[in-house]
């Protein structure tokens, strides 16, 4: 083995031992005023109108909850009835039911969401 391998197998050696390991450490972003965004993505494209609105019995108020409304549901090739069902309240939000409206390409369905306000 010449001087010239010796040495480089000395310097790698060497600065292998100089490496410095970064820890880092990942910390959660805190959002003092989060979005709220719908959980569910849906667009739902209709081509004839809702049924009139879905008749059901609201049950009592329920302290911290909101009653979400139940409402038609399109399935391709008809509606039927989704139930209604409690939300939990979010402070400083109001919850918008789920509602439908008419496009020049039929009708949208909002799924039901909370919103600022």
């Amino acid at each position: 083995m010449s001087i010239r391998h010796v040495a480089l197998v000395a310097v790698t050696l060497l600065a292998g031992g100089c490496v410095e390991e970064r820890v880092v450490h990942y910390r959660p972003v805190v959002i003092e005023h989060p979005v709220v965004h719908r959980e569910v993505v849906e667009e739902v494209i209709a081509p004839e109108p809702p049924p009139p609105r879905l008749v059901e019995v609201e049950p009592l108020p329920r302290p911290g909850y909101v009653w979400a409304r139940g409402y038609w549901r399109w399935t391709g090739r008809e509606y039927v009835a989704a139930p209604g069902h409690w939300e939990v309240v979010r402070p400083g939000y109001r919850y918008v039911h789920p509602h439908y409206e008419h496009h020049r390409d039929g009708w949208h369905l909002h799924v039901g969401v909370w919103v600022n306000g």
